[in-house]
């Protein structure tokens, strides 16, 4: 198999976040993750993904701050995958997918989400931070940020 591009040169966040996450079966992973899969055993059974693979990205997202690990029995020693802060912060890149999957890809959604503090299914929505109202691509634009030296990273004039 092909080596894939690298983005790590690129000044761009999303190609950044690629670099990390952007691999086949990564995000399965942190999703199955998020819904409390944590031993290898058990990603490699409900993936069905090659075990070389799956320690591969295990380790990679371990190495890049995704997952830690926390030792469960120490003869022989073993360890189980838990999302750290910077994993948790992947909810809203799951949720996207999911919900885009839901419309364009899945005629029935398999998996709902439920909120657990009121007890109602739920299809969460990004809002904007300064006034709370909700936002879609047409309600935004891109300009340049702080790290923003490559022009080619903003949308054509």
């Amino acid at each position: 198999m092909a080596e894939r591009t690298s983005y790590r040169d690129f000044a761009c966040s999303t190609a950044q976040a690629l670099e990390i996450v952007g691999e086949w079966w990564t995000l399965l992973i942190v999703r199955d993750a998020f819904f409390g899969v944590r031993r290898f055993d058990d990603f490699q059974r409900r993936l069905g993904m090659s075990r070389s693979v799956l320690t591969i990205r295990l380790n990679r997202l371990v190495d890049e701050g995704v997952l830690e690990t926390r030792e469960y029995e120490s003869r022989p020693p073993r360890v189980e995958y838990v999302l750290t802060r910077k994993g948790a912060d992947l909810f809203p890149v799951l949720v996207s997918l999911q919900q885009w999957g839901d419309r364009w890809a899945s005629p029935k959604p398999p998996v709902v989400l439920r909120h657990r503090a009121c007890g109602r299914q739920t299809r969460p929505h990004l809002v904007c931070s300064a006034c709370g109202e909700r936002v879609s691509a047409a309600d935004v634009s891109a300009e340049p940020g702080p790290g923003g030296s490559d022009p080619n990273m903003l949308p054509p004039d």
